[in-house]
C-alpha cells in the first residue's frame, strides 16, 4: 500500500504481472517494470530527480522514460491514478436512502441438524439454545414480514438454512408454496437458496431444488480424510461416503443452475488446494472454500504459521484456474468472481453486506437477529417477525458499520472491495462488530490480488485470440 493524502494506490508483482490499482476510482493498470517503480515514486519525488533515476537503473532512452511519466500524468488527469476519496461524505447518506427496507432473509427452519461436525460455529445447529424446528405458521409471518419491509424491491432472497434445513424439508416445500402464491399480488419475486449437509439428500429433495431453488450450497470439505475428521455424525462416523454421491446426482440432475460446493478449511488443512483437486476430481466446478470461524485456542483454528501456507495456496489456486480455462476445463472459485469492468455500485462498496439492516435471520421461533452468525447472542436480538424491530439500537450499530466506521480500514487499499469485512468475524476475533479481524483480512487482501491478476491474464489472452 502506498498513499499520499487520501490518494492511495496498491503495487504488486505475481507471476508475469505488475499490476497497480488505484484504490478510490477502482481502476487496474496492468504495466511494464518501469511504469510500476515509476508510479512507485511519482508522487514522493519530483520529475527530474525521478527520469535520470529510471533511466540509469533500467538502461533506457531518456526520450522514452519521458513518455512514460507523462503517460502516468495523463492518467492521474484522467481521475484513474491516485485518484481522491470522495465516497467518505456519501457513507451515511447512502444508507439512509435505504433505511428499513428488507430484502433478504436467512431462515433457520431447523436448529437441530444430524452431524456433529467439529467446527461449527453453530453448536451443531443448537445456536447455544434448544433444539428446535420452525412451524409453517411461523416461517409464513416471516415471509408476510419480508414483503411488508421490503419497499420497492420486486427481487427477494430467502435462504434455508440450519441446522441441516432437510430435517424440516416438509415446512420447506410449505413455506415456497405460500411465496409463490403471493407473488402476483404483492408484486414481488422469491428467489430460494438451500444449504445442506447432503446425508437426507434424495430424488424428491433434488426435483425440488432443482425446480424451486435459485441456488444450492452443498457442504463438502474436499478429501475424503479431511472431510470426515471434522463432518461426522453423532456416532463419530464420517460422511464423506454417504453424501458425495448424492451430491454428484444433484449437481448433474440441476444441469447447470447455480449451486456452491461450499468447504470450510483449518489448521487441519491449510492446504486447502488439495481439497479443491478433489472437488474438481469428483466433476464439481462451482467450488469456494472459506476459512473457518472460530475462538483463538481452538484446535481448527488457522494460525500464525499456517498464513504463508494458506497466502500460497491462494496463488496455486490461480494458477490452476488459468491453466485449467487455457485447457477448456474452467472452473469457478467464489471468492475469485470479480468483474473489473463495473465490479459491485459504490452504495455496496461503502456499506458492506447490509446484515441487521437489509438481511436478517429469523430463528424457529420467529425471533430477528442482524445474520445467522449472530443468532443466539441475545444482546443482538433485533426483535420478531410480528413485531418487527423492537430494538433499534442494535440496527443502528449496524447501519452505521460501513467501511469507514472501522479506524484500520482508512490506509487499506482493499477497503472499497470488502467493504470492511464481515461484522461476525469482527465481533468473534475483537468483541466489536467495528472491530478488524486481522487475519481475514490478511486472506482477503491476498485473494483480490489473486482475483485481480486472474482477470488481467484472461483479458490479455482473449486480446491475443
Amino acid at each position: 500500500m502506498e498513499k499520499r493524502g487520501n490518494n492511495m494506490i496498491h503495487r504488486y508483482h505475481l507471476d508475469d504481472w505488475f499490476i497497480v490499482i488505484d484504490t478510490c476510482s477502482g481502476s487496474v493498470h496492468t504495466v511494464d517494470e518501469i511504469a510500476y517503480e515509476m508510479i512507485g515514486c511519482y508522487e514522493q519525488k519530483p520529475r527530474d530527480e525521478i527520469l535520470p533515476e529510471m533511466a540509469r537503473r533500467f538502461g533506457e532512452d531518456p526520450a522514452e522514460i519521458a513518455e512514460c511519466y507523462d503517460q502516468i500524468t495523463a492518467l492521474k488527469e484522467q481521475g484513474t491514478l491516485f485518484a481522491p476519496d470522495v465516497f467518505e461524505p456519501l457513507a451515511g447518506e447512502l444508507k439512509k436512502k435505504t433505511a428499513g427496507v428488507v430484502k433478504a432473509l436467512c431462515l433457520h427452519v431447523a436448529h437441530t441438524c444430524n452431524l456433529n461436525c467439529a467446527y461449527c460455529f453453530a453448536s451443531q445447529g443448537k445456536y447455544h439454545g434448544e433444539r428446535a424446528v420452525m412451524s409453517f405458521e411461523v416461517g409464513k409471518q416471516a415471509l408476510d414480514f419480508l414483503v411488508a419491509h421490503s419497499g420497492g424491491r420486486h427481487n427477494l432472497e430467502v435462504d434455508f438454512f440450519g441446522g441441516e434445513p432437510l430435517m424440516n424439508f416438509d415446512v420447506v416445500k410449505q413455506l415456497v408454496a405460500y411465496a409463490r402464491s403471493i407473488e402476483a399480488e404483492s408484486g414481488k419475486h422469491f428467489r430460494f437458496t438451500l444449504t445442506t449437509n447432503g446425508l437426507l439428500i434424495d430424488d424428491d429433495v433434488i426435483d425440488f431444488a432443482n425446480r424451486e431453488m435459485s441456488n444450492v450450497v452443498l457442504s463438502l470439505d474436499g478429501r475424503k480424510e479431511i472431510h470426515d475428521r471434522c463432518r461426522v455424525d453423532y456416532a463419530g462416523n464420517g460422511s464423506w461416503d454417504r453424501i458425495v454421491p448424492k451430491f454428484q446426482k444433484l449437481v448433474k440432475a440441476r444441469g447447470g443452475k447455480n449451486y456452491y460446493m461450499r468447504g470450510t478449511f483449518t489448521h487441519a488443512n491449510p492446504d486447502f488446494l488439495e481439497d479443491i483437486k478433489t472437488m474438481l476430481d469428483l466433476g464439481f466446478t462451482e467450488l469456494s472454500m472459506e476459512p473457518v470461524v472460530c475462538a483463538a485456542g481452538d484446535p481448527a483454528a488457522l494460525t500464525e504459521e499456517d498464513l504463508p501456507v494458506v497466502l500460497k495456496q491462494y496463488e496455486d489456486l490461480a494458477r490452476l484456474m488459468l491453466a485449467r480455462r487455457r485447457e477448456g476445463r474452467p472452473f469457478t472459485f467464489y471468492h475469485y468472481m470479480l468483474d473489473l469492468s463495473g465490479g459491485p455500485c459504490i452504495y455496496k462498496r461503502i456499506s458492506g453486506c447490509g446484515s441487521g439492516t437489509e438481511y436478517m435471520a429469523v430463528t424457529p421461533w420467529g425471533d430477528l437477529y442482524p445474520c445467522h452468525q449472530f443468532v443466539g447472542e441475545e444482546k443482538f436480538r433485533l426483535g420478531d417477525v410480528w413485531q418487527g424491530v423492537t430494538n433499534p439500537g442494535v440496527q443502528e450499530e449496524f447501519a452505521a458499520c460501513n467501511v469507514y466506521a472501522r479506524e484500520e480500514c482508512r490506509d487499506c487499499w482493499a477497503r472499497l472491495y470488502c467493504s470492511g469485512g464481515c461484522a461476525a468475524n469482527a465481533y468473534h476475533a475483537t468483541g466489536s462488530v467495528r472491530g478488524v479481524y486481522r487475519y481475514g483480512c490478511e486472506l482477503f487482501r491476498k485473494r483480490m490480488e489473486c482475483a485481480i491478476m486472474i482477470q488481467a491474464a484472461i483479458q490479455s489472452e482473449d486480446e491475443q485470440e
